[in-house]
C-alpha cells in the first residue's frame, strides 16, 4: 500500500458520522478510497445522506498526524514479528469478520502475519476472577491450544490474560496463530500495561488486532465495541467467569447473534463471578467441565479429539487421586470458604490451620480470596 493509498483509507475511517457500514456501501460503488474522493458531493449523496456526503469533503483535522503516525509504524519492522494494515478486500483480511454486520474498515495487526486463524474459540470471563478461575481459565487454554484450537480473547486482566497464557503453554507449532488478542487501543500502546511482556509473547506465536487508530486511548466504549470481534473470530465463546452485568455476557450475546456456541463454566453458588455463567447455562449455554465438552459442541475433527484425549490419559497418570489429596482439601470442597468454617470442619487450631493453609498456598493448591476467604485451586 503506497503513500497514497494509506492516506485514503484512513480518511475514508476517520471521516465523522461515516461508519463501517456506510464506508462499505461507497466501496462497493466507488471501488476504492481514492476513487470516493474524487466524488461530487451530488454523486456522493446517490450512497449515503447528505449529511455524510458533506463530511467526505471535509478533511479530518487529525489526518495527517495519523497518516506520518500509521506510515512509520508500517515502516518499523521488529526482528520478531510484523506490523501490518489489513483492509477489507484484502486476502490477509479473516473472513470470520465479514460475517459481521459491521466489520471494520482496516485492522492493525502485529505478529506473525504469516499464519492464519485456523479453528479458534474465544474465552473470556471476569477481569477479577477468583484463583480457581484464572486457574481454570489458563488450563482451558492450554488444553484447547494443544487440541489444535487458536484462543481469542482480549488481552484483558483475569480471564483473558489467564487463556492467553495457557494458550502460549499449548502452542504447539503449526501454521496457525496460537491466539490472538483483540484489543481495545491502538496498536502502539499496551492496555493494561501489565500486559507489556504478555503482548510480547502473544506476537511471537500469535496476532495482535486492534480496528483503533495508532495511538488510541483505552476508552471505555472501545471494549464492548471489540467484543464484537473476538466473538466472529471464534466457532463458539467460553466463558469462564462473569458477573451478572459483565462484559464477557456482551460477547456471549453477540455470538449467539453470529449463530455462533456458547458455553459456560459453572461455579460456586457464593462467588458472584459465577453468576453469569450460571444464568447463561439457564438460558441453554453448554455446561462445560472439560476441554472434551468444548471439542464436542464444537463439532471438531475426530483427530483433533484424539489429540485432547491422548493429553487428558497423559494427565490423569500424572496427577494423584483424590484418595491421596490432603485432608484439609476435602474439608474445603471447591466453594470459598473462611478461616472460622473451615476450622470448625477440621477440628484443628488455628496456628495449625494456618501452617496447613500456607502449605497448600505455596503449593498453588489453596488461593486466598478478598474478605479472608480461602478457595481451592484445580478443576473440580
Amino acid at each position: 500500500m503506497n503513500k497514497d493509498e494509506l492516506r485514503a483509507w484512513l480518511r475514508l475511517s476517520m471521516t465523522e458520522g461515516v461508519g463501517n457500514d456506510a464506508a462499505r456501501k461507497l466501496l462497493a460503488c466507488f471501488g476504492s478510497p481514492q476513487t470516493v474522493f474524487e466524488q461530487t458531493e451530488s454523486a456522493l449523496c446517490q450512497v449515503v445522506t447528505p449529511k455524510q456526503a458533506h463530511a467526505l469533503l471535509t478533511v479530518p483535522n487529525e489526518l495527517a498526524v495519523q497518516c506520518v503516525r500509521t506510515h512509520q509504524w508500517l515502516a518499523h519492522q521488529p526482528d520478531t514479528h510484523s506490523q501490518a494494515l489489513w483492509t477489507l478486500g484484502d486476502p490477509h483480511y479473516p473472513p470470520e469478520l465479514l460475517q459481521l454486520a459491521d466489520p471494520p474498515l482496516m485492522i492493525y495487526v502485529a505478529g506473525q502475519t504469516e499464519r492464519t486463524l485456523g479453528n479458534a474459540v474465544a474465552i473470556v470471563g471476569s477481569r477479577n476472577p477468583t484463583p480457581q478461575g484464572a486457574d481454570i481459565a489458563t488450563q482451558f487454554g492450554e488444553a484447547l491450544c494443544e487440541a489444535g484450537l487458536c484462543v481469542v480473547s482480549g488481552l484483558a486482566l483475569g480471564v483473558d490474560g489467564a487463556a492467553h497464557t495457557g494458550a502460549l503453554r499449548g502452542g504447539k507449532t503449526s501454521a496457525h496463530w496460537h491466539t490472538v488478542a483483540v484489543v481495545g487501543t491502538g496498536l502502539d500502546r499496551v492496555y493494561p500495561s501489565k500486559h507489556k511482556v504478555l503482548a510480547q509473547h502473544i506476537a511471537l506465536q500469535g496476532l495482535l488486532i486492534s480496528e483503533y487508530h495508532l495511538g488510541a486511548a483505552p476508552l471505555a466504549h472501545h471494549f464492548p465495541k471489540r467484543n464484537r470481534l473476538i466473538a466472529a473470530l471464534g466457532l463458539g465463546t467460553l466463558v469462564v467467569e462473569a458477573a451478572l452485568k459483565s462484559g464477557s455476557l456482551i460477547t456471549a450475546k453477540m455470538a449467539l447473534e453470529l449463530n455462533r456456541e456458547v458455553l459456560a463454566i459453572p461455579g460456586s453458588i457464593y462467588a458472584t463471578q459465577s453468576h453469569g455463567c450460571h444464568a447463561l447455562i439457564r438460558q441453554g449455554a453448554k455446561l462445560v467441565e472439560n476441554a472434551q465438552d468444548v471439542l464436542e459442541e464444537l463439532q471438531l475433527t475426530p483427530q483433533q479429539q484424539a489429540n485432547l484425549f491422548a493429553d487428558a490419559l497423559a494427565a490423569d497418570d500424572a496427577v494423584p487421586s483424590d484418595d491421596t489429596e490432603h485432608p484439609l482439601l476435602t474439608h474445603m470442597g471447591y466453594a470459598p470458604v473462611s478461616l472460622d468454617a473451615l476450622q470448625a470442619r477440621c477440628g484443628l487450631d488455628t496456628a495449625a490451620l494456618q501452617a496447613q493453609l500456607l502449605t497448600l498456598e505455596l503449593d498453588g493448591a489453596v488461593g486466598r480470596l478478598p474478605g479472608g476467604l480461602f478457595q481451592r485451586l484445580g478443576a473440580a
